[in-house]
C-alpha cells in the first residue's frame, strides 16, 4: 500500500512541476510574440495557441472589422519557424509569410469586416514539433492619419 502513495505523490510532483514547465515556456513564447506588437498596435483577446507535429496545420478563425489596422504576429520557440495563411470564409488565399521568408508579422488595413481562417504549421526545415502562437493586433483608423 506504501507503495502505491508514493507512486501516486510522484505522479504529483511531477505534474506539478511539468505543468509548471510548460507554464513558462508558453509564457516565454507569449513574451517573444508581444515583442512585435507594439505602439501603436494593441493587442485584441486571448494568443491562438496550439502544439503541432509533423504535417498539422493548426485552424484559428477570427473576425476582422471594416475601418480597422491589423498585424498578424506568429511566433514559435525558434525564429521564423511557423508558416502562416490568412484565408476568407471562402478559402480564397489572402496572405501566406511562406512567400516572405516565414516574416513573424503582417500588417493590413480591412476596408469591409472579413471573417478570417489562419493557419499555422511548423516550417519543416526547422522543426518537427512545437508550440505555435498566433496573436491578433490591431490599431484604429485615427491612429493611420
Amino acid at each position: 500500500m506504501s507503495k502505491s502513495i508514493l507512486s501516486f505523490v510522484t505522479i504529483l510532483i511531477l505534474s506539478f512541476f511539468g505543468t509548471t514547465i510548460l507554464n513558462s515556456q508558453e509564457e516565454a513564447l507569449l513574451n517573444n510574440c508581444v515583442n512585435n506588437i507594439r505602439s501603436p498596435y494593441i493587442v485584441s483577446g486571448q494568443p491562438f495557441k496550439a502544439f503541432i507535429t509533423g504535417d498539422e496545420v493548426a485552424e484559428f478563425h477570427t473576425t476582422f472589422f471594416a475601418g480597422s489596422t491589423y498585424r498578424i504576429v506568429a511566433c514559435s520557440v525558434k525564429e521564423k519557424n511557423i508558416i502562416f495563411s490568412v484565408y476568407d470564409n471562402k478559402r480564397n488565399l489572402l496572405f501566406t509569410n511562406e512567400t516572405y521568408e516565414n516574416a513573424p508579422f503582417w500588417d493590413f488595413k480591412v476596408e469591409g469586416s472579413l471573417e478570417c481562417i489562419v493557419e499555422a504549421k511548423l516550417d519543416s526545415n526547422k522543426s518537427t514539433s512545437g508550440m505555435a502562437m498566433l496573436l491578433v493586433g490591431f490599431k484604429s483608423s485615427r491612429q493611420d492619419d
